[in-house]
């Protein structure tokens, strides 16, 4: 059985927050024919893309085109509006969490979703995440991998984490707002350097800042293979053990990083190889970004290319770790 753990997903028809609450950073969906839109952001072209963003139909088709079983759905980062009035904000989240939750009710064999919750303001958020687990039969909540620039260690954030430990809430950390996104207008090195750089930051704040000591249970998973995390984790070991009067935590960065799990989007055997070595291949999770362009075609290509993995690890990584991350109870015969 295929898991693809990270998957984009919007709904087709959104309300012109522009309109509603002003400013220009809304998204929009702006059609350009019965199969493809342009997502819009201050009048300008974010991202093309078809209709395999929005139609659950579409995407089973394609899921069966390339072998995955079940897609897990969660909303694409522009729409995480952390920028704008925590009312605004909050109404931006629902739309899309029902949509999610209806997609998934629809099709229940081939989804599971994740929601999203307005993290600018954590009472706010805490309630749409209740809404979310306890209301909408969600999975998860995907967010960004800071707040308005805040890294995710900053003490706002703690009731938030507290929560998510509290009732289970499995945490899909997603790059958006790079570091460094002023240096990176050219190449698309916004998506290539900037989002593996931006996903290492807002790992080590968690280790380094104490939120994963003062949680331990707290479940996180990283997008695109953690990013540049695990090859400088031996670095922020160093910087640990160098800096006693930095220290924020009673062990180095490296005892608290075995609890994180990771996407498998790194394309190669040897990046798949390393994560597997340094954390376990219980925390790696099959997932390809569908539907846009640096997606892995087909879902789990790198775990396909890693010959040397056993058969046991290999079934693991194409979907039981997602399922057992999102707390869903694996039933033999649902991986059969």
């Amino acid at each position: 059985m295929r898991v693809d753990f990270h998957t984009h997903i919007i709904p087709e028809h959104i309300p012109n927050f522009v309109e509603k609450f002003g400013g220009e950073r809304w998204p929009t969906l702006e059609k350009t024919c019965s199969c493809g839109a342009n997502i819009m952001v201050a009048g300008n072209v974010f991202r093309e893309v078809t209709d395999q963003v929005w139609s659950p139909e579409k995407r089973i088709k394609d899921m069966d085109a390339e072998g995955v079983d079940i897609q897990v759905l969660s909303p694409i980062p522009v729409t995480f509006s952390y920028w704008a009035e925590s009312e605004a904000a909050e109404e931006m989240s629902k739309i899309q969490n029902d949509f999610i939750a209806e997609t998934v009710k629809q099709y229940p064999k081939r989804f599971i979703g994740l929601g999203t919750v307005p993290l600018q303001d954590v009472h706010v958020a805490i309630k749409e995440m209740e809404r979310c687990i306890h209301t909408l039969g969600l999975k998860g909540i995907e967010i960004g991998t800071n707040i308005n620039g805040k890294n995710l260690d900053d003490p706002a954030f703690l009731p938030f984490f507290e929560m998510a430990e509290k009732w289970e809430v499995p945490l899909f950390i997603h790059p958006w707002e790079t570091v460094g996104r002023e240096r990176m207008p050219r190449h698309n090195l916004m998506y290539t350097v900037g989002m593996p750089s931006e996903t290492a930051l807002a790992a080590a704040s968690l280790i380094n800042g104490g939120i994963m000591e003062k949680f331990p249970r707290l479940k996180v998973c990283f997008a695109h293979g953690g990013g540049s995390f695990p090859y400088i984790l031996p670095r922020l070991d160093q910087g640990w053990k160098v800096w006693p009067h930095l220290r924020q935590t009673s062990q180095p960065p490296s005892y608290y990083a075995k609890n994180f799990y990771f996407d498998s989007l790194n394309y190669d055997p040897l990046n798949l190889t390393y994560l597997i070595e340094r954390f376990g291949y219980e925390k790696i999770i099959m997932g390809s970004d569908y539907p846009f362009l640096l997606r892995e075609i087909n879902p789990g290509k790198v775990i396909d290319d890693t010959s040397e993995l056993p058969a046991e690890q290999r079934q693991a990584i194409y979907g039981k770790n997602a399922l057992a991350f999102l707390n869903i109870e694996i039933k033999e015969e649902i991986i059969k």
